[in-house]
């Protein structure tokens, strides 16, 4: 065990942090400034929880705090402090039960998704889109959303009067371009009351439905499928699952295409901070887990990764978020806004550190004739249709 740890976990933590060029109390942008002296120790037996809590707690600051997070991933600091308690003790909760059941899948609409939409209509863009934007040949958030829903659109060879499900449709952006855009039919399930009604609102007169419907209860058919920044809330246990349900639901002759936020390893948890206060029983697919829940159930047409355009899209809901905070700030606490300013950044930094992926993926059954053409690059003249 390295002496600095025995004697002093300071002392220990400062030597760590120099290897990412992160000085303690520094004068640089990305310096940490610590304010209580228990933050070291608590950072040595709690982790990744402690980090994030002892911000919420003012314990600490930093300039950017989004480069701070950055140079400690890239440099993968994280894998030097020595695995704890509660990170057992989650790794334990995920292997002995299901996180995501039926039952408990409504956990995190109840708590994240419905904190209010007032919070969401103020940080995202004017779609209401939850997910990586597409930022090659946009300069706003609102172009670098409406390009991606228009790639998932065309990447899905959408035609007018298909029939398409969305599974996890947020507050219904992603189905109300698809039926303006492309004509089709859609429907949408969410398991959060807010978006349901947002969403219902949004779509009026449009040939789409609206559903609170848990995604194992879907047994319709449809032309085409898509899933955005839902995955991530499935777990594990239930990636098969969830491919059953689309193998079920889709046409012979149809494409699935999921968008999620991918991990560069395996694992069976999510990280514990972010569990507790953002997304309850979240966890990030492995591409080794992706293609063991596909195996026998699809044909691989494309995979495209884009995470390091999350940085981007995450700094503009940053932006958002700050900008509008005097207005929010008349319902939400202090704390919250300390929370979400570590969230957001923590995230932005993660994705810059290439920490995390953000991969769309098309899937087909039968294979399609004559192959599949991959779309990387949005339309020459826009992105609508």
């Amino acid at each position: 065990m390295n002496r600095s740890l025995l004697t002093s976990p300071r002392l220990y933590l400062t030597n760590l942090l120099t290897q990412a060029d992160v000085t303690v109390n520094g004068t640089r942008p990305w310096d940490i400034q610590v304010k209580n002296n228990a933050f070291f120790e608590n950072i040595l037996t709690k982790g990744s929880l402690a980090l994030g809590e002892s911000y919420i707690d003012g314990w600490w600051e930093c300039e950017m705090l989004d480069e701070f997070i950055h140079r400690i991933l890239r440099h993968r600091l994280d894998r030097c402090v020595r695995l704890n308690p509660t990170l057992l003790f989650n790794i334990l909760k995920a292997r002995l039960s299901n996180r995501q059941s039926r039952h408990r899948a409504p956990q995190v609409g109840e708590r994240h998704y419905d904190a209010g939409n007032d919070l969401f209509e103020l940080m995202l863009d004017r779609h209401m889109i939850y997910s990586c934007g597409f930022w090659q040949g946009a300069d706003t958030l609102d172009q670098a959303q409406e390009i991606k829903l228009d790639l998932i659109c065309r990447k899905l060879q959408l035609t007018q009067n298909m029939r398409l499900l969305d599974i996890g449709c947020g507050w219904g952006g992603l189905v109300e371009f698809a039926a303006r855009q492309y004509g089709v039919e859609a429907v949408g399930i969410t398991i959060s009351r807010e978006q349901l009604k947002f969403a219902r609102e949004r779509c009026a007169g449009l040939p789409v439905e609206i559903r609170l419907q848990d995604y194992r209860e879907v047994n319709d058919q449809f032309d085409a499928i898509v899933s955005v920044g839902m995955f991530e809330h499935v777990g594990y246990k239930n990636y098969e699952t969830f491919m059953k349900v689309v193998a079920r639901c889709l046409a012979h002759n149809g494409l699935f295409l999921l968008h999620t936020i991918g991990s560069n390893r395996t694992t069976h948890t999510g990280d514990p901070w972010f569990d507790k206060y953002i997304f309850p029983n979240g966890m990030l697919p492995s591409a080794k887990q992706l293609t063991t829940a596909i195996e026998k159930l699809f044909i691989l047409e494309d995979w495209d990764n884009f995470g390091t355009d999350y940085d981007k899209t995450l700094l503009a809901w940053h932006d958002n978020f700050e900008r509008n905070w005097p207005t929010l700030k008349k319902r939400y606490s202090e704390k919250f806004y300390r929370v979400w300013n570590y969230y957001l950044l923590s995230m932005a930094g993660g994705f810059r550190a290439r920490y995390m992926q953000v991969w769309q993926i098309v899937l087909s059954q039968l294979g399609r004739n004559g192959g599949y053409t991959s779309i990387r690059c949005p339309r020459c003249s826009d992105s609508s249709k």
